[in-house]
């Protein structure tokens, strides 16, 4: 059977919906994306030069990781200017005309804002180290040594090691969660809000139309400074691993301070979109506090999907049903994979398998309620690169090493055309190699077969924007057998019935009575009711 194709059928979104509300979002590593200049490294010009390709997805808008000056320690989330693009980007004239033609294009346009720390390298540190009594003294998180001279508190950074370095200038310790070069901010301190929000303002002047507030759950600190407890056991690959991060991280008052973030965009109009990032193990309750009673942010996403290692019934059951968007709660937000993550087709389906897993995961995304977030090369089915020791830049993976991989396998450049020098992504050694397997998968080659992966995504969109339901609709579990996932989206008389074979072995799942094929990927045929390895259908009825 043929599924009617997505345009036959007319959309039924109300148009007082907003816009983010069921939004395909995709995500932009600027670094890796495109490169105008010859340097290697991607810009805020080269993103503009392919905005019609984002366009012809059928996206709703970009988000853009960060491009804000840096000295490049943690690659742009160590910001030492949240009002400036770093030259290796560009412009404050080129985020203008690339901004000016997403909007003319229809994209809305999301960026980072990263409020728990800065650069080393940011005026207000420089100023908050010189003593204890200038006035941004207290604009960071300083405390004085026990008396043995150890640091204040037991925590770990994420990146390996102490959480605190001692400077010299003041005789105190900083703290730092992620890597000692980003110093974290004291949140708890009114003035450094002002100056935050100050920032935000910055761009919401300009016309994003939106913000990811990045690690948001650390944001605030227990100024008692209690140790955190030690964990359960587990695995570990640093020691991060072994604390329950009671005290370095999550305290209650950040719901206060989204309050103000919220209450800026809103003052820009309703269109205004914002998404946490919240990872650890209380991020339901986290994800739900922050986004609280319309009057904090918009969205949230965890890493349920992100750092799963197998996609299995129980995990897409339990995060869809723990994080529905029902009642007080705030919008939910689902992403496969991003720059932190190994990329999803090689964390769960083999070699052999991975351009049937790549279509069916993406099926998946798409027919899951809320906002979905696209990573770049996800529509061209990119595995993870294997980036050899020599050519790492991930700082958590050179610390960490062999254990923790890192994230630069997430990162390699986008191939554009198979033939040309780096893939079309630069005329230069890129900064991160560019896997010939990754060539192969490249736009102009996909482009120029109507059976690509590449084509089959932008179908799919169209399929999520002709169905409304799959946007909001509510998600209701169905029977599934074994590795099959099964789950109904209703809205009123309206029903989906989205069914998915996660593994790489056969199984049977015939067409219930009463329902009408709408998409079906990898070989599962209605007459026989036999769902082939990642195999998957959608069938609607009301």
């Amino acid at each position: 059977m043929t599924p009617p194709a997505p345009a036959q059928r007319q959309a039924t979104q109300p148009a007082t919906t907003p816009w983010w509300k069921g939004a395909v979002l995709y995500q932009i590593y600027p670094r890796s994306f495109a490169d105008s200049n010859g340097d290697g490294v991607g810009d805020l010009p080269g993103v503009l030069q392919h905005l019609d390709y984002i366009a012809d997805l059928g996206v709703d808008g970009v988000w853009l990781s960060p491009f804000f000056r840096s000295p490049m320690k943690d690659f742009g989330y160590d910001i030492s200017d949240y009002c400036d693009v770093d030259p290796i980007f560009g412009t404050l004239e080129d985020f203008d005309r690339l901004l000016a033609r997403a909007h003319a294009l229809g994209l809305k346009v999301i960026i980072d804002q990263v409020y728990s720390h800065t650069s080393d390298q940011h005026a207000w540190f420089r100023e908050s180290r010189q003593d204890r009594s200038n006035p941004k003294a207290d604009w960071y998180v300083w405390a004085d040594a026990k008396p043995d001279g150890s640091p204040p508190s037991n925590w770990q950074s994420v990146f390996g090691g102490p959480a605190w370095t001692w400077d010299a200038a003041r005789c105190q310790y900083y703290l730092h969660n992620f890597l000692p070069s980003q110093p974290d901010l004291n949140l708890h301190n009114p003035e450094v809000q002002d100056a935050v929000l100050q920032a935000a303002k910055f761009w919401l002047d300009r016309g994003v139309d939106g913000f990811r507030l990045d690690a948001v759950n650390f944001g605030m600190h227990d100024p008692a400074l209690r140790d955190n407890p030690p964990a359960p056991p587990g695995r570990r690959t640093r020691p991060f691993d072994f604390q329950l991060h009671l005290y370095n991280q999550s305290h209650p008052d950040i719901a206060k301070f989204v309050e103000r973030v919220r209450a800026l965009t809103d003052s820009y109009g309703e269109a205004r979109f914002t998404v946490a990032e919240v990872g650890g193990g209380n991020a339901d309750d986290e994800m739900k506090l922050y986004t609280a009673d319309d009057r904090r942010l918009n969205s949230a996403y965890n890493f349920d999907f992100l750092y799963a290692d197998v996609l299995t019934p129980t995990l897409v059951s339990r995060s869809l049903s723990a994080w529905a968007g029902e009642g007080d709660e705030g919008w939910p937000s689902w992403a496969f994979s991003n720059h932190d993550a190994p990329r999803a087709v090689t964390r769960w389906a083999l070699p052999e398998h991975r351009d049937a897993a790549a279509r069916m995961t993406l099926l998946l995304l798409v027919c899951l309620r809320g906002n979905i977030f696209l990573y770049y090369g996800d529509e061209l089915g990119l595995p993870q690169a294997d980036v050899p020791f020599e050519a790492l830049q991930d700082p958590e993976a050179l610390v960490n090493w062999p254990l923790t991989l890192g994230r630069d396998g997430a990162r390699t450049p986008m191939p554009w055309i198979a033939d040309e020098v780096q893939g079309g992504f630069t005329q230069a050694k890129p900064w991160l190699p560019m896997p010939m397997d990754h060539r192969r998968l490249a736009v102009d080659v996909q482009e120029a077969d109507p059976n690509s992966l590449l084509h089959f995504t932008r179908r799919i969109i169209a399929l999520r924007k002709a169905y409304p339901v799959l946007q909001t609709g509510a998600f209701q579990p169905a029977a599934g057998v074994g590795d099959v996932l099964a789950f109904e989206r209703r809205d009123g008389a309206q029903r989906m019935l989205c069914v998915f074979n996660l593994s790489s072995e056969p199984t049977s799942f015939p067409l219930p009575d009463g329902w009408k094929l709408v998409e079906a990927v990898n070989g599962w045929r209605e007459e026989t009711g036999v769902l082939p390895g990642y195999a998957a259908f959608i069938a609607g009825r009301g």
